[in-house]
């Protein structure tokens, strides 16, 4: 089991490598393409926009073989087209490329995060689930800052080469460590589709879109908060993402206690009051250059909490389709991204300060653990509505 679940954790912590190192070499990107940097942001919303396409779809494809067959070709997937991104020499080859890169990823961690929890002895699915996220977390420490200075220091096209590389580890290490599994699913897709009706699930979805994104309203602009308003040298910046790595790593460590502790809904309400209370500190606590070094440890640790009590949530809310609900939880995590960033830059661009990202933040939050209320209490009913029917 061991074996299998560090398979599982060195794809997520591939996947996680090339999901953030553009963000370091985007600069670099942009000048060897010829394109502005805005432009060449586009390659970081390709590569969302194909894990927001890719999990639904990839695990209704594979859903007709095993699933250790179906890791196996995601990463597979995965290790080439990174490969192809590294060897892209154009705007459009890059932009297409970055966007099959990201089809495999939400498919990935939705069906690892299932079979993590199959393969996981009873009572411990919540820390089998935590160490498959390990490998997304320790890549914010390792691989990004890796990747970061491979590609300023030799050429961009490195960073991907190195991507490809653990690609390459994690098919051998699924290949020879993973077992036998059986079918992705047993219903069909079609049987699985019906578990899109249930209103549980999709309360779910969106808790995990608006919760989390609290957290990627302030991570999105972390780095200008950092030197623009607690007054730190650009240098500091990158020791800062390796802090708030750790961080990650911390929170998705103490997140699976927390929904053995508590249930995973409820581990999640938790971390986000948490959360709503570090963002609004963090409006004056930013101005302080050690204080604000501080919360960029403690806000990945309590974001990261969320990361397996919300994966479990999702799997219960959709009993019998566990892999469909678990992928399109990928989704979720990166429309969170997406409209965590979009939402706290109104408020700036409005002339706010980069301050005002955080009240985004923590209203987001407290929007999510409304949803989660919600959650519970839609879960009460159908519970009474059993007993009801079995009396």
């Amino acid at each position: 089991m061991k074996k299998a679940l560090l398979a599982l954790a060195i794809g997520g912590f591939g996947i996680g490598m090339t999901e953030f190192v553009i963000m370091g070499i985007l600069p670099e990107v942009a000048q060897a393409l010829e394109v502005s940097i805005p432009r060449a942001g586009h390659f970081i919303s390709a590569y969302a926009l194909g894990v927001v396409v890719g999990a639904p779809l990839l695990t209704a494809f594979g859903s007709k073989w095993p699933a250790h067959k179906v890791l196996l070709a995601l990463m597979l997937w995965f290790t080439v087209f990174n490969t192809l991104s590294a060897f892209s020499n154009s705007y459009l080859l890059l932009l297409i490329s970055r966007f099959l890169s990201g089809l495999p990823h939400g498919a990935f961690f939705g069906i690892g995060a299932v079979v993590a929890g199959r393969l996981a002895k009873p009572g411990k699915d919540a820390q089998a689930i935590a160490m498959m996220f390990t490998g997304l977390t320790v890549a914010n420490v390792l691989g990004v800052p890796l990747g970061t200075w491979l590609g300023q220091n030799f050429n961009w096209g490195v960073s991907f080469l190195a991507v490809g590389i653990v690609g390459v580890l994690a098919v051998l290490s699924i290949r020879f460590w993973m077992p036998e599994l059986p079918k992705a699913t047993s219903n069909g897709f079609k049987k699985d589709l019906k578990v899109l009706k249930k209103t549980e699930l999709w309360m779910v979805i969106l808790l995990t879109t608006i919760g989390t994104g609290g957290f990627f309203a302030w991570y999105s602009y972390i780095a200008p908060l950092i030197t623009d308003v607690a007054g730190h040298d650009e240098s500091i910046v990158s020791y800062a993402m390796i802090l708030a790595g750790l961080g990650m790593v911390v929170g998705n460590l103490l997140g699976a206690k927390l929904a053995e502790m508590f249930s995973p809904i409820n581990a999640v309400i938790i971390s986000l009051m948490l959360m709503v209370i570090a963002l609004i500190s963090n409006t004056f606590i930013a101005y302080n250059q050690i204080g604000v070094l501080v919360m960029t440890f403690i806000l990945p640790v309590i974001a990261f909490c969320i990361a397996t009590p919300i994966q479990m949530a999702v799997i219960n809310s959709a009993k019998g389709s566990e892999m469909l609900g678990s992928s399109l939880n990928q989704s979720a995590f990166n429309m969170g991204n997406a409209s965590g960033a979009y939402l706290a830059g109104l408020p700036i661009a409005y002339g706010y300060g980069i301050v005002s990202a955080q009240y985004v933040g923590a209203a987001m939050a407290g929007i999510g653990i409304l949803i989660g209320i919600g959650v519970i209490l839609i879960r009460k009913q159908n519970t009474a509505r059993l007993e009801m029917s079995s009396s």
